[in-house]
């Protein structure tokens, strides 16, 4: 049984209006669908095909107006397609109320999961390639992220990086990160993850996915340590 869901013909204004074409309904519904509802299509196979589009989108868009060192184009792009920041834009243009998920798993949060918005976004984007090409997607990924784009994702150095390099300047063994417990179903996953310096210290930190717990665990411990 699926949760209160927005009616279709709202999902097509909704699509519509962000700059989707929308002809096939049956492909935008299956970007929008969950395994929890028990679907036989679901987002996942669109979100495989959306995630290399947001990829080469925005390392195109990086490449063409970022005369940075290949590794500062990489630390931008991670930045703009990290789950949070996928979910992130999924929040600002509404994505949860246009979900389809199953009841338990709505009720479980999964609305909310950085986990399920960044999947659900890059599934509209593969939706967006079957129905218009990689032109027309490219135009909505820089509408959309411009003010992502323009702002301080991934300028900074991240965490893991500034843990890294602080380390091997300090004389010490490289950070050594361990899963120590991961919790909740698959839709809404909790992971805590272990950072330790050799002689140094350990912190933890939790978030929905491995990555980004350990990359709140580096930055706690460069805020306690650093």
């Amino acid at each position: 049984m699926m949760a209160d869901i927005a009616p279709l013909g709202e999902t097509k204004d909704w699509l519509e209006a962000i700059g989707f074409t929308v002809n096939d309904g049956d492909l935008w519904l299956e970007a929008l669908t969950h395994g929890s509802t028990g679907a036989e299509r679901n987002y996942e196979r669109l979100e495989f095909l959306g995630d290399r589009v947001l990829g080469l989108a925005m390392a195109e868009w990086l490449y063409n107006h970022n005369n940075g060192a290949e590794g500062q184009l990489a630390q931008r792009l991670n930045a703009l397609v990290s789950r949070q920041a996928c979910a992130a834009i999924a929040r600002e243009i509404g994505v949860s109320d246009h979900m389809r998920l199953g009841k338990q798993a709505r009720d479980d949060g999964a609305a909310e999961s950085d986990n399920v918005l960044c999947d659900t976004m890059e599934a509209l984007l593969g939706a967006s390639l079957l129905e218009s090409g990689f032109d027309a997607t490219r135009e909505i990924i820089h509408r959309i992220w411009r003010s992502a784009f323009e702002g301080h994702a991934g300028r900074s150095k991240h965490p893991k990086s500034a843990l890294q390099e602080w380390a091997a300047g300090n004389r010490r063994r490289p950070p050594h990160y361990e899963v120590v417990e991961r919790s909740g179903p698959d839709h809404a996953a909790r992971f805590t993850i272990r950072v330790t310096v050799n002689n140094v210290g350990e912190v933890e930190a939790t978030a929905g996915s491995k990555q980004e717990a350990e990359t709140a665990a580096a930055r706690l411990f460069m805020e306690k340590y650093g």
